[in-house]
């Protein structure tokens, strides 16, 4: 029996970014660039590769140069096409194919991840949908949600995307528990905790940052109340859901940046950099030139 078509991308983005303080102080922190692309366009170019169509922003304050990105910009277009800089208006315009739609959505008050997906109800409705956090950075052969779509096409349940962490650091993630595996790098899970202490977690496999998720989670996280940290936790949501139908983990394969650290997102600059088609090879002679320095 086939599966809905999943054709909704979630991007839950009104967070404050206070990591990044000052530059994020009027500033999105999903338009930190990675090189020369914001990270908000490395999530709607994974999403579109997955088949959305429809790209879902669940925004805040601050957060207009977001729009501003995916909008067209006629003044702009006119200048590159007068000055003959035809490879910079086409990255221009390639921006956001014309098949894809993007949809605004105020979050009204900093409630939490679980909010921020309910907020998205409307414009979802009952079909299944995509959840990116745009501060993982996912580098894959075949893109992250793309593998989970692929997933959900065979099992028809909603699927999170899981990676093992340091046992120090599950107090940073959602961790999850396994029933049973299915496959080498798939499991169904039978717990799901927000942020366990490192001494109190049952195991390592940390959600980061990609869901597939059934609309069958909103009447969840309707009802839930405040969980972790005094928000309304998505895990939660997806804890509840797990009593009404399957739901799985699956271990991407690539390779994740934590953008929403300093370090990650500085590690992520450097490698991207490496692999960029006309940046790559001078990069790379400067990092030679300049790592001798350090000892």
């Amino acid at each position: 029996m086939p599966h809905k078509a999943v054709k909704t991308a979630v991007f839950p983005v009104a967070g404050r970014g206070t990591r990044f303080l000052t530059i994020t102080k009027a500033s999105p922190k999903e338009m930190l660039p990675i090189v020369d692309k914001p990270l908000i366009q490395y999530a709607v170019d994974e999403a579109l590769s997955a088949g959305a169509v429809t790209l879902v922003f669940i925004t805040g304050s601050s957060k207009r140069a977001i729009e501003d990105h995916f909008d067209s910009n006629p003044e702009l277009e006119a200048v590159l096409q007068a000055q003959g800089k035809q490879e910079l208006l086409d990255t221009l315009r390639g921006i956001l194919p014309s098949w894809a739609s993007c949809v605004y959505i105020r979050q009204p008050a900093p409630l939490g991840l679980g909010h921020a997906v309910l907020c998205a109800r409307p414009v979802v409705g009952e079909a299944p949908f995509m959840v990116h956090l745009a501060d993982d950075l996912i580098d894959a052969e075949v893109p992250c949600l793309k593998q989970m779509v692929e997933v959900f096409a065979t099992h028809g349940h909603s699927v999170l995307g899981v990676q093992n962490v340091p046992q120090q650091d599950t107090d940073k993630y959602g961790i999850v528990t396994l029933e049973r595996k299915i496959a080498a790098r798939l499991g169904k899970m039978s717990h799901i905790v927000e942020k366990p202490k490192p001494e109190k977690a049952a195991s390592t496999l940390a959600v980061v940052g990609r869901y597939l998720l059934t609309a069958a989670v909103f009447d969840d996280l309707a009802k839930i109340g405040k969980g972790a940290g005094g928000e309304i936790q998505l895990t939660d949501g997806i804890a509840q859901l797990m009593k009404r139908e399957p739901v799985y983990a699956f271990e991407f394969e690539g390779k994740r940046y934590d953008c929403g650290s300093k370090l990650g997102y500085l590690q992520a600059t450097v490698e991207y950099a490496l692999k960029h088609p006309s940046l790559g090879g001078d990069f790379a002679k400067y990092l030679r030139e300049f790592v001798p320095k350090l000892t």
